[in-house]
């Protein structure tokens, strides 16, 4: 974590999925010279994040045994199976007071490079408001940055998605961020994912 971001930011990786379609803990696949996971966290740790904050669920204690010495705090929660919005909450209850903004990642994105965070982070920045997406061909992606205004929001929702409906309630808040990389829109859920992308 590089630590010359004028904006405290907390990034919330969502790690506590059942990875149903793989059949198996996905996160602890290899990937390049280490697991999913830790590929995930390095990317933020080599950004300009201030603070992360792995959620973890299905598999817990194995994941923990796996990055419980990174430079990292861990939130476990205990309701995944009712959804994603409990892991944001679960996170969201460990940031850190000084954070004006919280970044949504998921685990299962490795591919997601530290320069394209840093884009984020930076155009964010640059624009002091609005919720922003990363766009790539048209599509948006991952992560997804919330100032700090939506996080009653956040800690109300319910079910198994994301900031969606918030993002669709706030278009004019929307803060659309052009990237070259396809990854944003890539996440690993099945074998066959997992065989494309590594």
């Amino acid at each position: 974590m590089i630590q010359d971001s004028a904006i405290f930011i907390s990034a919330l990786l969502l790690a506590a999925g059942e990875s149903k379609r793989m059949g198996r803990q996905k996160l602890l696949l290899p990937f390049g010279t280490s697991t999913i996971i830790e590929q995930t966290i390095d990317n933020l740790l080599n950004s300009r994040v201030d603070e992360i904050i792995v959620v973890v669920g299905y598999g817990a204690q194995e994941l923990v045994t796996k990055i419980g010495r990174k430079p990292l705090k861990i939130a476990v929660n205990p309701h995944y199976q009712q959804g994603m919005s409990t892991s944001i909450i679960a996170g969201l209850n460990l940031i850190d007071n000084n954070a004006k903004a919280v970044m949504i990642a998921l685990a299962d994105q490795p591919g997601i490079s530290s320069k394209i965070i840093d884009k984020l982070i930076e155009e964010f920045q640059r624009h002091n408001k609005g919720i922003a997406i990363p766009v790539y061909q048209g599509n948006r992606g991952h992560p997804v940055i919330f100032p700090i205004k939506y996080k009653s929001a956040l800690l109300k929702l319910t079910g198994d998605v994301g900031g969606r409906g918030i993002i669709e309630k706030h278009r004019d808040d929307i803060l659309e961020i052009p990237v070259d990389s396809k990854d944003i829109n890539v996440d690993i859920d099945a074998l066959s994912d997992y065989q494309r992308l590594n």
